[in-house]
């Protein structure tokens, strides 16, 4: 059993029904304890084991980002005040990570890096932290996640937002997606679809769709549509990147403060969608159980094809929280290398090879995911064009023992590596810093000065991939 799960293995995981103080004390690093299950909870949380042996035919791939979703938003997670019955089940019915992480601190660079299994700064569009104008996005030419599953006999899709590039030189269509239903930009008004810029931003393919109901509910009905489609005998991978709960803080029936910030952007204000005037924790959690309640219907709908059993499904976020987000006990949010800025609530869950009601600590980082997915589809990257994650598929099929590996971050003005549970970090003060994450997951207690030697070590470790990536532009 790997190390990194040690110090789950004899708790219940009272958080996931509703517990947050549990969640709290284990991601502190607080000593195990017995906690009593909550009354119809169902089987406690165990750590991670692999059930090997088990065979099965190639699964369809369903991945699910939220956008901004903190590490703690779900009540699986330990948020006291907000509740995700669904991805709980999903939770209960899979396997839990801890100690997941975006590739990246911002929205476009963690799509580049799931999209490629590669580190954002491997191509120019990841340069953009994020994406905000269409002066850049994802090569056509380069592989991805669809693009190698499509030649693997995959009938692929990506419904929701795309933020890898805009028309005419960059869509979803142009990269092996073959059916794309989404907005390309960051962020757009749920209501009328205006992005950043003013313009119309929901798409079928490369034109323009009309629809102004809540985005939420439209593309939760193009996805159930899609699981239980009969894709004539393939299998299918579906990226469905839900926009909830990213600002504009409006949630389904909140058409007043829709018009308003239509008025605004019509009006030249340019910062209308960044909404800093409005929303509020309230709010905040009515988008994430609205996000719960979305992503319940897919389930759902797959439940009802017949293909469950067989589906692989992955559950995560592009980033860290923002405003209202749920972070205890992490320090930082977004566009931050603290772990607020970057862990993520990560669940995986496929009924036909994985046991549910598991628990992992083991670090994994987007690019993983692809590796992953890659692997369990029976294919392999391009040749020339190396992935940075690592499949977890030995891990967690096999029941083989991960390799430590570092992982990395870098963005503009911060770096950061992990490597077990020591964590270098720069950030924009400039000053070197080094955390025990298993005692300090707060990032509060610099042992830089206690631990010169493996500073030293880890800066060079982080300074040596750096080197091989692409610079940013002056």
């Amino acid at each position: 059993m790997s190390s990194y799960n040690s110090k789950l293995s004899r708790r219940a995981f009272g958080g996931a029904f509703g517990v947050g103080a549990a969640t709290a004390a284990v991601g502190l690093g607080a000593a195990p304890a017995a906690a009593a299950e909550a009354p119809g909870a169902g089987p406690r949380e165990r750590d991670f084991r692999a059930a090997r042996g088990r065979r099965s035919r190639r699964p369809n791939v369903l991945f699910i980002l939220g956008d901004d979703l903190g590490w703690a938003d779900l009540s699986s997670y330990g948020a006291p005040h907000i509740k995700t019955p669904n991805l709980d089940r999903l939770a209960r019915e899979g396997v839990r990570f801890t100690d997941a992480y975006a590739g990246s601190a911002t929205c476009s660079p963690t799509r580049f890096s799931l999209y490629t299994g590669r580190y954002p700064a491997r191509t120019r569009g990841g340069l953009a932290e994020p994406i905000a104008d269409r002066s850049a996005g994802l090569d056509p030419a380069h592989p991805t996640l669809a693009s190698l599953l499509k030649g693997a006999g995959y009938a692929t899709a990506l419904i929701g937002k795309w933020h890898a590039g805009y028309l005419p030189d960059h869509s979803p269509t142009k990269s092996g997606w073959e059916e794309f239903f989404g907005n390309f930009g960051g962020a757009l008004e749920y209501y009328s679809k205006l992005g950043l810029g003013g313009e119309y931003d929901l798409y079928e393919g490369d034109a323009e769709y009309k629809d102004l109901r809540y985005y939420t509910r439209i593309i939760t009905e193009r996805a159930s549509e899609y699981v239980s489609r009969d894709h004539g005998g393939r299998p299918w991978l579906l990226n469905l990147n839900f926009t909830t709960p990213h600002w504009p803080w409006i949630a389904d029936g909140d058409t007043a403060a829709s018009a308003e910030i239509v008025r605004r952007i019509k009006a030249g204000d340019g910062r209308a969608l960044w909404h800093q005037d409005g929303g509020s924790v309230e709010k905040y959690r009515q988008m994430v159980e609205d996000l719960d309640r979305s992503v319940g219907e897919v389930l759902k709908a797959l439940k009802r094809s017949g293909q469950e059993d067989d589906t692989l499904v992955v559950f995560s976020s592009d980033n860290g929280g923002e405003r209202f987000s749920y972070a205890w006990p992490l320090s930082g949010a977004k566009a931050s290398l603290q772990e607020g800025g970057i862990r993520v609530p990560n669940i995986v869950r496929w009924p036909a090879r994985l046991d549910g009601g598991q628990v992992s600590r083991l670090p994994v980082f987007s690019p993983d995911w692809t590796a992953t997915l890659l692997e369990v589809a029976g294919t392999r990257p391009h040749p020339a064009y190396p992935l940075d994650g690592v499949s977890l598929a030995g891990y967690l099929l096999r029941g083989e023992e991960p390799a430590e590996r570092d992982l990395f971050w870098r963005v503009r003005g911060e770096r950061a590596l992990r490597r077990g549970n020591w964590k270098y970090y720069r950030g924009k003060s400039g000053r070197d810093q080094l955390f025990d994450l298993a005692g300090d997951l707060r990032e509060q207690a610099d042992k830089a000065a206690a631990e010169p030697a493996r500073l030293a070590e880890l800066r060079r470790a982080w300074e040596a991939v750096d080197a091989g990536l692409l610079p940013y532009p002056a």
